[in-house]
């Protein structure tokens, strides 16, 4: 598997993630801190996952490789299926897990952002994007 420390850490970020969201929607008030902690925190290290993923794709573009938001993050046709179901399937775990705690801690919705971010930074990295077309003369 391709990237797979990025795959791990997606995985990761859920289970920690769920490991306090889920307690502290349940009523075991000694999580209410650690859960808006995690979530915060699980933003903020988003928002540099969201850069890094952009970033190299726009130098990817640059060279030639014909990416689009689909692709990047969605890794619609840029990655093999076994990556693409993990990384989706992370995403999918974290916003299952956001919707049913986020009653208890509205910062839980920001939750999944990572793992999204992260499959961007995936597909920035390892994803396979078609050639660009050139363009034809405009008149």
């Amino acid at each position: 598997m391709r990237g797979r420390a990025v795959v791990a850490a997606s995985w990761a970020s859920v289970a920690l993630f769920a490991a306090v969201a889920v307690p502290d929607a349940l009523g075991a008030g000694a999580f209410d801190a650690a859960s808006v902690a995690v979530s915060a925190g699980a933003f903020f290290v988003s928002l540099p996952a969201w850069a890094y993923a952009f970033g190299l794709a726009i130098v990817r573009s640059a060279r030639g490789d014909d990416i689009a938001v689909a692709n990047l993050f969605f890794l619609s046709g840029s990655a093999p299926p076994r990556e693409r179901r993990h990384l989706l399937g992370a995403v999918g775990a974290s916003v299952v897990v956001a919707a049913a705690t986020a009653a208890a801690n509205p910062a839980a919705v920001l939750v999944p952002m990572l793992p999204l971010g992260l499959a961007g930074c995936w597909a920035a990295r390892h994803g396979t994007f078609p050639p660009r077309r050139g363009r034809g003369a405009r008149r």
